[in-house]
């Protein structure tokens, strides 16, 4: 694997691949004098895995045959990505390369070279611009196919996979605010969450959610190993286990997929971004409008009972007076000319009420397309703090899920407020260090709070000053630097130890995708467990014999891979009228129950969860690889 980039992003991508994937990596960086400081973490794990190549020659001069050796990573210094910086890091006999600058050019650049050097090469580019994104994608894939002598579409394996690191963080971002946890699967437009769940009590019957991802360590349930990174005991997380082994497990904690929702209060809002009726008016003007109505049928009621004329007709001639179209009543009786009179000056009071509604009213459709308010009596909703590129995108996330937010922004022309004025979102215009902007987006009645502006200071002090207020508020930070983060997330836990407080990068929750993508399209995701990982993956079941033809219990393995759902969506089902058990599959989403007598069809598409070693087995890359050998 060979990963290009000058920021974080790059440092944290090879780590994932060699800490998680057990790859080996290149790394091509910019010379000391242009690179930017590598973050703690990749700085920890390169001593890990310094660590493990040590311990791993030691075993096999040992004579431990069989064992794999462990993931290294060579670092290249290059000012810029020729074709000659490439061939010098292997891409012509790699398997996958990733081009995570922070520059769309430079990144599109080194991709057409790749591409040409190796047609076969698996690439992944990191682009700002979606929609020039796409297109790149589909021109790097054609290329592909046409180099291979394929057809169009041929080879998912060899594809170009375009992505982007605000849209790969805002799911973990939006989920960690809604449910307090960044492991996190996305796929088919839902966010799954792995949840760790301590031992049953004798008599009480644990909920399996949609499956049981892993049986934990024995001792990852005392307070010492509460997070698996001590987790020493002498049985270790059992992944994926069969029903009877969950069954016949006592006093181990489990791993539980679930989805992500949410059933909490939501925002009103109006059909198609027009106002409702009611808010077209003010109160004081419905007032004015209902005394004046008021008026004119008391002037039609005393109007019938002097002329003893049918109702309609008495109103009929008293909005005559009202309008000052009728005819004066010169001889008619008394009461009738009175009557005129008060119905003419009640017409002269009319004329201002109706220019106010008349002005309410385009006010009102006007300002149906700009900012709204915080409404009165909101309560347990999401406090989000700047709309630039990343908290758009979790802005879009949360409503997605119908979860209830409120925007906090200080530049009116910010990348975010289209957004916020499409979704009818409310955003409070100001300075959140400024005293009352918190309190004006009801911070005090929040369910969480998501700072992510681009300043870490700024997004540390509204998190200090929000939890002055609501100590037991969640806090998810979003910091650039990882020492510093680390720093703040350590001293909140220990000032506020009973409320969640998060400390976010968007370089660290992006680099799984990044690394998914590089493994190859089909991967969705990896949640670790422990000191181990399990990864999701989507494949097709044609062209695997392990899964082709067999019934979902003949397919699971157990320590291995495990088919968790059915995509039954167009490009991923066989059939309209194919059933599932005793009903029919349904136009489109994921079957999550079925039973273990479906049998597999070519045609089908499966969402699995697998150990590294298990996926490797059923795609058959370890097969590939000692044939290349």
């Amino acid at each position: 694997m060979v990963v290009c980039g000058d920021d974080g992003l790059a440092h944290r991508l090879a780590a994932e691949l060699r800490g998680v994937y057990g790859e080996q990596v290149t790394l091509v960086v910019p010379p000391s004098g242009r690179r930017v400081r590598q973050p703690v973490v990749g700085r920890a794990r390169a001593a890990s895995a310094a660590l493990l190549d040590r311990v791993s020659a030691a075993v096999n001069r040992a004579g431990a045959g069989g064992a794999e050796p462990a993931a290294t990573e060579q670092v290249v210094e290059a000012a810029e990505i020729t074709e000659a910086v490439l061939t010098e890091v292997g891409a012509d006999r790699a398997a996958a390369l990733a081009l995570v600058y922070d520059d769309d050019e430079t990144n599109i650049r080194a991709a057409l070279t790749a591409r040409r050097i190796n047609p076969s090469l698996r690439l992944v580019l990191r682009l700002y611009n979606r929609r020039l994104g796409q297109h790149i994608e589909e021109l790097l894939d054609q290329t592909a196919a046409v180099a291979s002598g394929a057809g169009p579409g041929a080879g998912a394996d060899t594809s170009t996979t375009v992505l982007s690191d605000a849209d790969t963080a805002a799911p973990a971002l939006a989920a960690t605010a809604l449910v307090g946890t960044s492991k996190v699967v996305q796929t088919e437009g839902l966010v799954l969450r792995a949840v760790e769940r301590q031992p049953p009590r004798p008599g009480e019957v644990a909920d399996p959610g949609l499956c049981t991802l892993a049986l934990l360590s024995a001792t990852s349930n005392d307070p010492a190993g509460a997070d698996g990174s001590e987790s020493s005991g002498e049985h270790g997380p059992q992944l994926l286990p069969d029903e009877m082994a969950v069954a016949s497990a006592t006093g181990r904690g489990t791993v539980v997929l679930e989805q992500v929702a949410y059933s909490g209060p939501s925002l009103p809002s109006g059909r198609g971004g027009v106002p409702p009726f009611a808010s077209l008016f003010s109160r004081r003007l419905r007032w004015s409008l209902a005394g004046l109505v008021g008026c004119v049928l008391a002037l039609a009621v005393a109007f019938m009972f002097v002329t003893d004329e049918h109702p309609l007709y008495a109103t009929y001639v008293t909005l005559l007076d009202l309008f000052g179209i009728n005819d004066p009543a010169y001889h008619e009786s008394t009461g009738r000319q009175v009557l005129q009179l008060l119905s003419g000056l009640v017409g002269l009071l009319l004329l201002p009420v109706l220019l106010a509604a008349v002005l309410e009213a385009l006010g009102t459709f006007r300002s149906a397309s700009t900012l709204r308010k915080p409404p009165r009596g909101l309560g347990g909703h999401v406090v989000l703090l700047g709309l630039g590129k990343i908290g758009t995108r979790v802005l879009t996330r949360l409503r997605e899920l119908h979860i209830p937010v409120v925007c906090v922004e200080s530049d009116p022309e910010a990348r975010g407020m289209a957004t916020a004025r499409r979704l009818r979102v409310p955003v409070v215009l100001g300075d959140v260090t400024q005293e009352g902007v918190l309190e004006a987006a009801k911070i005090h009645r929040a369910h969480a709070l998501l700072a992510l502006t681009s300043a870490d200071t700024t997004n540390l002090e509204a998190s200090l000053y929000a939890r002055s207020v609501r100590p037991d508020l969640r806090v998810v930070l979003r910091l650039y630097d990882d020492d510093f983060a680390t720093a703040v997330y350590r001293t909140l836990r220990a000032a506020h130890p009973f409320a969640l407080t998060r400390s976010r990068s968007v370089s660290h929750l992006a680099a799984p995708a990044f690394a998914g993508a590089m493994m190859g399209r089909q991967i969705l995701g990896a949640i670790p467990v422990e000191r181990r990982v399990l990864l999701f993956a989507e494949v097709e079941v044609a062209g695997h014999p392990q899964l082709e033809g067999r019934t979902v219990a003949e397919a699971f393995r157990g320590g291995a891979w495990r088919v968790l759902a059915l995509n039954t969506s167009p490009l991923g089902r066989r059939g309209d009228d194919e059933p599932v058990g005793e009903e029919r599959v349904p136009a489109s989403g994921l079957v999550w129950d079925l039973p273990p007598t479906y049998v597999l069809g070519a045609g089908d598409r499966v969402v699995l969860a697998a150990t590294r070693r298990g996926l490797a087995e059923l795609l058959g890359r370890r097969r590939r690889e000692r044939a290349g050998a």
